[in-house]
């Protein structure tokens, strides 16, 4: 199974506020992701602990950072994402409809998956949003 397909919504969004958060010189405090996420510090180190043992995120003397394999599923959830929004979208859902339909599946469906919508959709460069896409994989390759 896929990294992605092993995390929750709310763990994607601790990933992304701890990289949003973080800082060349410091991770970031418990209590700042639990506050960003609204949770209580305890339920936030209960989404953390996954990210931690799946070497997305180090925990250091109670501040949290990205690793490189952090930052790089975030790339992929993006990507996930935008690639089903703009499916949603060829299929005549408006932008934020779009968005709530991606929400639904990105995290379940593969980069394998992924990749053929894309080339399906002829390489979309961006989302309905027009946030960018980050090219396929094939074609990033092939170039």
């Amino acid at each position: 199974m896929e990294t992605l397909q092993q995390l929750t919504r709310r763990q994607v969004d601790a990933l992304r506020t701890i990289l949003s958060q973080e800082t060349a010189e410091r991770g970031v405090p418990l209590k700042r992701v639990a506050a960003a996420l609204g949770l209580t510090p305890p339920t936030a180190l209960e989404h953390l602990t996954p990210l931690e043992a799946l070497g997305l995120v180090e925990r250091y003397r109670g501040k949290t950072r990205t690793t490189g394999k952090g930052r790089t599923t975030l790339v992929e959830y993006q990507r996930h994402h935008r690639v089903a929004e703009t499916l949603f979208g060829q299929l005549g859902l408006p932008p934020s409809a779009s968005c709530a339909a991606a929400r639904e599946i990105d995290l379940a469906i593969s980069h394998r998956t992924v990749e053929a919508v894309c080339r399906a959709e002829q390489h979309p460069t961006t989302c309905p949003h027009g946030a960018p896409i980050a090219p396929c994989r094939s074609s990033a390759t092939a170039g």
